[in-house]
């Protein structure tokens, strides 16, 4: 029987070829066109003709010869777009090492840092070509990254100290993170604002009026959340004794209790110290000194002043400490758990990653 044109050449492909426009093809995300080519070049693997392609992938003849020779070239390679010309390049590369370089070396004279438009009239260049360079090598003048470095000479034992209280607690003892939030204001707005309504949010006065101060010593359980909060007009070393001792008649008498305290002066004072010695069950681990944050009682100011504080209006000092007392009984009625998880390596390894950046 005579044969009517020429047997269809399938393509060869490899094994890992097949495997790779097979993933492709499967993959959800992926460009139409190039998904339109690999079916072509798979099709012709298994022996159909151009014209049979064709008219499945509703194309033509040439198109099905145009990406089998482009395979046959190229291989896998071959079915992408190939990049099309764009407009000439208007920025050199002095142009792009003279802005990393000023960014990263100088300053201008009006100001701290650069901002694109002032490097771009510097360099010559537009203030978005500035923005795009800088988001290219990770940039960020306007952000400054703030650290602060323990320079205290037994950092690494204290933090292994406190954390392992975190992570560890002794048995039948109380871990208790001891601090001062001092100074907190009693302020209240010149004029009352406006509450929350659809589609404007509730307002408030720039300006306010100080009505004084306060400050709150707190005591959080480690192991229970719950905090022992005493709030005094002044700070100093004998308002502290007054809380050592609101802590001792809160705590059972047959308990040890481990306080973590920062190195605030009124901590270290002569009468503190004769204090802890008369009460032989207390044993105080300090926190290394510019490393406050280890602290677990900060985290609970931080909450008290973001939920409760920052966006109140109180019109004397009675009346802000009658508020935070009604947030510590809320807190400690239904108290929400801290949980401690970095790793007294990973603080101590930070630390040291920071320092070497400095050196």
């Amino acid at each position: 029987m005579a044969r009517n044109g020429r047997p269809p050449l399938g393509l060869k492909l490899t094994e890992a070829e097949r495997e790779d426009l097979l993933a492709r093809l499967a993959a959800h995300k992926g460009a139409a066109d190039e998904k339109f080519r690999i079916r072509i070049v798979l099709a012709l693997a298994q022996g159909e003709s151009s014209s049979v392609i064709a008219k499945r992938l509703s194309t033509t003849a040439q198109t099905i010869s145009k990406w089998r020779k482009r395979f046959e070239s190229f291989r896998i390679a071959g079915l992408s777009d190939a990049p099309r010309p764009g407009p000439a390049r208007r920025v050199s590369d002095e142009q792009v090492q003279e802005v990393i370089d000023r960014v990263r070396q100088t300053k201008p004279a009006n100001a701290t840092h650069w901002s694109v438009r002032q490097m771009g009239a510097a360099i010559g260049v537009s203030a978005s070509t500035v923005h795009r360079i800088w988001r290219a090598f990770a940039l960020k003048p306007h952000l400054p990254d703030p650290f602060e470095l323990s320079t205290d000479p037994h950092f690494v034992e204290k933090v292994r100290d406190v954390v392992g209280l975190y992570m560890n607690p002794p048995d039948r003892a109380m871990v208790l993170c001891v601090d001062e939030k001092s100074q907190i204001q009693a302020l209240n707005r010149t004029q009352p604002g406006l509450p929350l309504a659809l589609g404007k949010p509730a307002t408030r006065t720039r300006d306010y009026k100080r009505h004084g101060t306060t400050s709150l010593f707190a005591a959080l359980d480690v192991a229970t959340v719950k905090v022992i909060g005493q709030l005094k007009r002044r700070h100093r070393s004998a308002e502290l004794l007054q809380f050592l001792n609101a802590i001792d008649a809160s705590v059972p008498a047959d308990m040890e209790v481990h306080l973590i305290m920062d190195n605030f002066g009124t901590h270290k004072t002569d009468a503190v110290r004769a204090w802890l010695v008369n009460h032989s069950r207390y044993r105080v681990h300090f926190t290394p000194t510019s490393a406050s944050w280890l602290n677990l009682v900060e985290r609970f100011f931080s909450t008290l002043s973001e939920k409760w504080i920052k966006r109140g209006a109180h019109a004397s000092v009675k009346d802000l400490e009658k508020s935070i007392h009604e947030y510590l009984d809320q807190h400690n009625n239904d108290p929400k758990p801290f949980v401690w998880r970095k790793s007294a390596d990973a603080i101590i390894d930070a630390d040291g990653r920071t320092a070497g950046k400095l050196a």
